[in-house]
């Protein structure tokens, strides 16, 4: 994705959320509050400045109709809730966007490591959040099935901050027995699961001797001795592990192939035009941070309908130069923003 491209695309779509006839209300509003006219003074990307950081209160808050772009008026959507992880979950209203980002990922995807027309287990959170629907979509997209068990982070979390391991404990063998018996019975060939349900899956089974070709994870923040530690004592060096950085506001990041040579240091790429990913100076915003210093992750979102500028991630990493796949800027070893200075309460997922 050269330059010239995402700034197409971003001008695309401010003409399409600030158009009258297509358009977001609570964009079109803004602007006119504002006085500012993003039709005639946003250039290219360069100009996301112009834009505040995104006040996710507005997610919580807000009327779904302010939210729906006019070009979609007539169209039912989904409500999708992040996590929660940082106070009130936010919802974001989705069409077909969800289905689009998950799509996308699958090209990303080995054939070898998650056999086309191979079924799939997903062990994660279902409910309002929206993976439930895209793992099953990657999986159909795929040619595949996709079979499921539930887990209920917030619960995971109250547990978690009440003290209360041996209710932890119990709740994860809960969920690890089903996903044993499903493991059991059916011929899975792919697995979507978090760090720590791969790490409690693999103390029951061989994983790689299961059958399962490719692991798919996400949820949590995952170290260099992390990774290292699944890669090869949890799945042996045997099954192929894709580590991936997304969630609602965004959908996900793909990653650079996991390598010892890399120290096992995990960068993504976001799924650029659609949604881009910089890493700024939290004491200074309006700047990114050098190469290979932390800084905080901002995220921008474009689709059509979506838009989403400059919004402050609760995430910190590593600013990475591009490579070859991905010719723009990734992040690396991202963890929760402010976790070397307090405790936070992430959970399974």
């Amino acid at each position: 994705m050269h330059r010239e491209e995402l700034d197409r695309h971003f001008l695309e779509m401010v003409r399409w959320h600030f158009d009258p006839k297509t358009g977001t209300p609570y964009w079109i509003d803004w602007a006119q509050s504002t006085g500012f006219d993003p039709l005639e003074s946003v250039q290219s990307f360069d100009d996301i400045h112009v834009f505040p950081h995104f006040n996710d209160e507005i997610l919580r808050t807000r009327d779904h109709e302010a939210l729906i772009p006019r070009a979609f008026l007539d169209r039912p959507f989904h409500v999708f809730e992040t996590g929660g992880t940082t106070g009130v979950p936010k919802q974001r209203l989705s069409w077909d966007d969800h289905e689009k980002d998950y799509e996308e990922f699958s090209r990303t995807l080995s054939d070898e490591s998650f056999p086309p027309s191979s079924a799939w287990l997903m062990i994660g959170p279902t409910g309002p959040r929206r993976l439930r629907l895209c793992i099953e979509h990657l999986a159909n997209f795929r040619g595949g099935i996709c079979y499921h068990v539930d887990l209920d982070p917030r619960w995971v979390k109250k547990l978690i901050q009440a003290g209360d391991s041996l209710g932890v404990r119990a709740y994860k063998t809960h969920v690890i027995d089903q996903a044993l018996a499903i493991l059991r019975t059916r011929n899975v060939r792919c697995l979507f699961t978090t760090p720590l349900l791969l790490e409690a899956l693999g103390e029951k089974i061989s994983i790689s001797r299961s059958g399962i070709r490719g692991v798919f994870c996400g949820g949590t923040t995952m170290t260099p001795q992390t990774v290292r530690f699944l890669v090869e004592e949890v799945l042996e060096n045997q099954v192929a592990f894709v580590p991936t950085y997304g969630n609602t506001l965004m959908g996900l990041a793909a990653s650079r192939p996991v390598r010892p040579e890399n120290g096992y240091s995990v960068t993504y790429h976001a799924p650029q035009p659609r949604a881009v990913l910089r890493v700024i100076d939290p004491e200074n915003p309006d700047h990114l941070v050098p190469y290979e210093t932390f800084g905080r992750v901002e995220l921008t979102t474009l689709t059509r309908e979506f838009f989403m500028p400059r919004f402050l991630e609760r995430d910190e990493a590593l600013r990475r130069e591009p490579c070859e796949d991905h010719p723009f800027d990734g992040v690396g070893d991202v963890r929760p923003f402010g976790s070397t200075t307090q405790s936070i309460v992430e959970g399974v997922y």
